[in-house]
Formats: structure tokens, sequence, C-alpha cells
């Protein structure tokens, strides 16, 4: 069933005046984004017929824009991946990684979005493969599976790795299991402080070889002097990792990440409305947190302006798959891939498990309802 607001809508009331209002300061990206959420499901992308052989119902149904920014398009796609990912769970417990970037280092991200991600993917791998395979800790070879989210609860920008990780792996000989202790995988300052130096020194690297941009409050920061002065607090905060097992397992975090992998934070169920008041017309808005009543709706006329803004500012780096699977990163940005052998990681680990120890992947938390005829119900 249709929601009575969609974020569509509110892009086609005041999509025009917003790219009017922003005249020479949006991107043809955004551009883009734009269009194909205002055009999604309507007769500019065309559309086919849908008949129902019981009672003869007809209804035209329009073609989606397949956008990876829309709130109702690529449904299917992380169905997909769902179903991938937890075909590739074996039978032992796993654990939930996050790692996350300070807040000094979020507002370069932001300027330099697809050579920080990519740093981040590159820093996280090597920091979790270093410490599973030092003898100290686990001592073995893992695999991973990661997605990067760039925004947090607050539909700000807030970029952040979540990781998928056995509770175990292989050993350096390839010739037995190493499971993990229970309820504990990697010592979470261990890997927070081989982080925190593996992505300065990168960071450094990239600023000293002239491919970091700085804008607005930043534009001081392309001098090295004012760079390292403005790292120098991050170099001795604490970087924080979480480290537990899911509470539900696997497939539930699987179920999470799945919803964002092919599409952004600001689904249909944030959009909301105020009704009309005297003398006011009604306003739309953002709801920051669907499962709570708080809402993002500043005063009048800034309200739509504010919820278009925080579309498009989310937006998916070009080129950018955001997610990673097997012994290593594998990422596709700047037109450049980084590839592992992910497939044949998982089959070496499923050969120490047997082949009828493989469980049946639980149905996935996003399901497809079918498209029923009003008349028959057929």
């Amino acid at each position: 069933m249709r929601a009575s607001l969609e974020v569509a809508d509110i892009f086609r009331a005041a999509g025009p005046a917003y790219r009017m209002a922003h005249a020479g300061h949006l991107s043809l990206h955004q551009l883009k984004i734009m269009s194909a959420i205002e055009h999604c499901r309507t007769a500019a992308l065309g559309g086919h017929v849908e008949a129902c052989t019981d009672c003869g119902h007809w209804r035209i149904a329009y073609n989606s824009c397949r956008n990876r920014h829309c709130p109702r398009c690529q449904g299917a796609a992380a169905r997909s991946w769902l179903e991938a990912r937890e075909a590739d769970l074996l039978p032992v417990g796993y654990f939930h990684v996050v790692f996350t970037l300070p807040a000094e280092v979020t507002a370069i991200a932001y300027y330099n979005k697809a050579l920080v991600y990519d740093l981040l993917f590159k820093a996280v791998a090597d920091t979790m493969l270093t410490i599973a395979a030092d003898p100290k800790h686990l001592g073995a070879r893992i695999g991973i599976t990661a997605v990067l989210h760039t925004w947090g609860s607050a539909l700000t920008h807030h970029p952040h790795i979540h990781m998928i990780v056995p509770g175990g792996g292989l050993s350096r000989d390839g010739t037995r299991w190493i499971s993990a202790r229970p309820a504990f995988l990697l010592p979470v300052r261990v890997l927070g402080a081989l982080f925190r130096r593996l992505f300065l020194t990168r960071l450094r690297a990239l600023h000293d070889d002239g491919k970091l941009a700085f804008f607005g409050s930043l534009t001081h920061l392309a001098e090295r002097r004012a760079f390292l002065r403005h790292l120098s607090p991050v170099r001795k905060k604490r970087w924080v990792v979480y480290a537990k097992p899911p509470f539900a397992g696997p497939e539930a975090v699987l179920a999470y990440l799945a919803r964002y992998t092919h599409r952004v934070a600001i689904s249909n169920r944030r959009a909301c409305s105020t009704p009309a008041r005297p003398g006011r017309r009604p306003l739309s808005c953002v709801r920051l947190n669907p499962a709570r009543a708080s809402i993002f709706c500043p005063r009048r006329s800034r309200a739509i302006f504010s919820t278009i803004s925080r579309a498009i500012r989310i937006t998916k780096v070009a080129s950018n798959i955001s997610t990673v699977s097997g012994s290593m990163a594998s990422s596709r940005l700047s037109g450049r891939t980084i590839t592992v052998p992910k497939r044949g990681l998982w089959r070496t680990f499923w050969s120490f498990f047997g082949k009828g120890s493989r469980p049946v992947p639980k149905r996935a938390s996003i399901t497809m309802r079918p498209m029923r005829s009003p008349p028959c119900g057929g």
C-alpha cells in the first residue's frame, strides 16, 4: 500500500523551487538524483499494463527509475545481496564489528569521499587481518563481510563500517580451523590503536601527494603544518571499535545492512507531514528516527528545502559498491577495482564443516508482497 506521503512527493512539489534557489551549487550527480526520484513510477518513464487473468481487472504500472538513492527502488537487488550473504554464513558464532571515524576526520572525508572511503576500507581490512593473524591473539586467517555507512541515525555525515566476522579462521598452513573464545573475538583497544595508526599515516600520505581538497572553513588545512596541527589531538584520542556477538544472530545484522546496500537512509517511512493551521500551509519534513516521534521540521518554508538537502547530501560515491566480502578489502572506487578470492576462501572454510552441515539460510526480513487484484484478490 502506498504511503500517505512519500519522499518523491516532496521532491515533485518543491524540486523546481529548490533547484532555482540553489542554482550553481548543485552537482550534476545531485541533479540526476532529484530528476530520478521525481519521475520514478510516473508516465515520464513509461510503463506497462498488468491484468488479472481471473476477473479481467487491469491497471497501468509505471516503470521505476532504479536509482540507488530512490526510496522505492532496488528492493530486488537488496534481496539478492542478502540471500548471497546468508548463503556464505558458516555454522559458527559470528561477531558484529564497527569501526568509526572521529569527528575531526569526518570533516575532511566530506569533501574527499572517494579517497577517504577507499582509505577507510583498506585500513579497516588491514587492521582486522593483521590482528587476527597475530599468534598472540587469534592466529588465524579470517573472512569478513563489510558495509560502509556514511550517515548516522540523525541523517548527519558519520562514516563508519559495519562488519560481520565469523568467530574463527584458518590456520596459517590452512590445515585446521581455529575458533575464537566465546563472546570474544579480538581486543578492541588493540584494533583501535592499529586502525588509528594505519589510517592517519595513509591520510597524511594523501595530503603530501596533494590529493586532498579543502573548502570553506577547512581551506587552511591545505597547508601541511595546519593539517598536522588539526590531526594532533586525533592521534592521542582513543578510536572507538565495537566488537560483540549480535543479539539475534548474524542473519539479523545482514538483514539490517541489506536495507542500505542499494539505498540511502531516507526512506518513505521517514517522510511525514504537518497539518495546515489557520493562515498557514501544510509542511512536509523528515522524521529523524522512524521508531520515535523525533521530527526534523524547521520553520515554515525551510522545512521542505531541508528535507531535500538531506536527501541529496547522503549520496553514494560514483562507482562505489560500498561493500566488501572475502579475506581482504574489495572495493570499486574512482574507476579502480581491487579484487580478492572471496568464493575460494568461503569454500575452504566450508570444507572444515562438511557439505551436510551447511544450514539452510533463514528467510530475510525484507520480503516482496505479491500484487493482488482489488476485485477478486487473485
